[in-house]
């Protein structure tokens, strides 16, 4: 394809709606349709694709998007390095609404969601991919996150640096029973995305580094009535200012030569499927 990119960004339109000469691009994938096109624009001299995760209408619930398609757009757009904000929940009380916590930590305790590429399952053209298994100990790129952390301070944020982020599955919060037992594990925040992302960068060899910005107190770490869809909204729009301003400067930040082990995550290994 004519048009690429070497950076990905996983958010809404509060990211790309202030560049200018943004391109869309949209692509097929053997996975099927991504969340939205690609829409690629120039940040901080580096060429970047803003992927909708939800769709530019916010259509799909966290458990409908079809995150194998996403990544798989986003590599064959030339990605190599993803950046993916999310909103989450606090599971303690000092990670109040406005905290910043650049995870370096995941608990996967979703239920239904597809989380590999390399299931033996044959695609629509016949190859088949082997049945592979990838070492996850840490799921997020190193040089990711020191980006996003300096980018952060640069902007008077001073960042949670690491945590465990738990990813549930959604469209529903957790109760308050949930909720306790989540903090009771020593885990940090939680969201409804951000997993099977990473997982899937891994197999795919990009470097994926998250930035979650709590919205709410989770409901066992709040005394209140709990939290709702509306508080969410309304305090990631407080924040999605600053929030795009760090995303923009972590953009110049990352490393334009990768010397970080996720390009040779699968270690030499076949995967019975072209890569694009």
């Amino acid at each position: 394809m004519s048009e690429q990119a070497e950076i990905g960004v996983i958010g809404g339109s509060g990211f790309y709606s202030f560049l200018d000469d943004v391109t869309e691009v949209t692509i097929d994938t053997p996975y099927g349709q991504p969340s939205d096109s690609l829409f690629l624009g120039d940040l901080a001299g580096r060429r970047v694709a803003f992927l909708p995760r939800h769709g530019r209408k916010h259509h799909l619930p966290p458990h409908r998007i079809n995150y194998r398609a996403n990544m798989w757009a986003l590599r064959s757009a030339g990605v190599r390095q993803v950046l993916a904000p999310c909103a989450v929940g606090g599971l303690r009380p000092e990670y109040g609404p406005g905290t910043l916590l650049v995870p370096d930590q995941l608990v996967d305790r979703t239920k239904s969601r597809v989380q590999t590429y390399f299931d033996g399952e044959p695609l629509p053209d016949g190859t088949v991919p082997n049945v592979m298994h990838l070492g996850f100990a840490d799921p997020y790129c190193a040089a990711g996150r020191e980006a996003s952390l300096a980018a952060a301070r640069t902007h008077g944020w001073e960042p949670v640096d690491g945590g465990t982020l738990c990813v549930v599955e959604g469209p529903r919060f957790s109760t308050r029973a949930e909720s306790m037992w989540h903090a009771a594990q020593g885990w940090s925040v939680v969201g409804m995305t951000g997993h099977p992302e990473a997982v899937l960068a891994r197999e795919l060899e990009l470097c994926y580094s998250s930035l979650t910005l709590v919205t709410d107190l989770d409901a066992g770490a709040e005394t209140g009535e709990g939290v709702s869809h509306e508080e969410v909204l309304r305090v990631f729009g407080e924040n999605v200012g600053r929030l795009r301003k760090v995303i923009f400067d972590a953009v110049g930040e990352l490393p334009e030569e990768r010397g970080c082990g996720c390009a040779q995550s699968l270690g030499g290994m076949d995967p019975g499927i072209e890569l694009p």
